[in-house]
């Protein structure tokens, strides 16, 4: 019998499964196993939870430098727009730069526009020329409330002025995307999620 590795390795459901590798071994025995082995080891780590804990906080974000101090975020990517699928991407390539994973197209579709879901948050992206109203963003807010999720919408043309106001009121964060592919921040509440996720 082999001697016990020097180190534990958990898998994650969102890991692909290496050609050749065995499959269909219960995960349960798989951790005790590991459990065993990395008891004899003194290596055996906790498993940490997402940061922020609660409801929309982003994975993969928060981490710590060898120093100690929180580690900065790399400038954000963007990637110019000029059809609505672009609008669309840069939103997407957003939310990833704010810590959000597994980014998907939503499963209930906005009044208008085009939703995308992540893990704790729903964002919808109107790419159209009209300014977001505010049945748009009480539409929004609502949906996010019935699944237990954060929310952030991101509009092309701006939003209307009440719209933005019941936004402020409702928490709704809301950027505006120039045709560069940058989101920026039209809200206090869209300033508060970058300096959240940072």
């Amino acid at each position: 019998m082999g001697t016990p590795q020097d180190s534990v390795r958990t898998r994650t459901p969102s890991q692909e499964i290496k050609p050749g590798a065995p499959q269909g071994t219960d995960r349960s025995e798989d951790r005790d196993r590991d459990t065993e082995a990395g008891s004899r080891r003194g290596t055996v780590q906790a498993r940490t939870p997402d940061r922020g804990a609660g409801v929309g906080a982003p994975r993969g974000v928060g981490g710590r430098g060898r120093d100690g101090s929180p580690e900065r975020r790399p400038a954000f990517q963007p990637v110019t727009i000029r059809t609505a699928r672009d609008a669309v991407t840069a939103a997407a390539l957003y939310l990833g730069w704010l810590g959000y994973r597994d980014i998907r197209r939503a499963d209930q579709r906005p009044p208008s526009g085009i939703g995308l879901a992540a893990r704790g948050i729903l964002a919808q992206v109107d790419p159209t020329v009209r300014p977001a109203s505010l049945r748009d963003v009480e539409c929004l807010w609502l949906t996010a409330m019935t699944e237990s999720s954060d929310c952030v919408f991101f509009s092309l043309a701006g939003y209307a002025d009440d719209a933005r106001a019941r936004a402020d009121t409702l928490g709704v964060p809301l950027f505006v995307l120039d045709l560069s592919g940058t989101p920026q921040p039209v809200n206090s509440p869209a300033d508060e999620l970058i300096a959240v996720t940072g």
